[in-house]
């Protein structure tokens, strides 16, 4: 069984999620650049799928890579 490492969500519940802050958005995107899990970032269902669509929507403006090959 794998360990995940809890972490407090740096989003508070009344938190907006905006697709221009590119630095909170790549604290929930792994070193491959997959979106966090709900379960590894401790967020509520409903910022789990802002979060999502503020990253696609930032992918899709060239904002943050779809992939990260470094």
């Amino acid at each position: 069984m794998a360990l995940y490492n809890k972490k407090i969500s740096p989003i508070k519940k009344t938190g907006v999620l905006d697709y221009k802050d590119i630095d909170l958005l790549r604290q929930f995107i792994s070193e491959q650049g997959k979106i966090l899990s709900r379960r590894s970032t401790n967020l509520t269902a409903k910022q789990q799928k802002k979060l999502s669509k503020a990253i696609k929507q930032a992918r899709i403006l060239a904002l943050l890579p779809f992939l990260n090959n470094d």
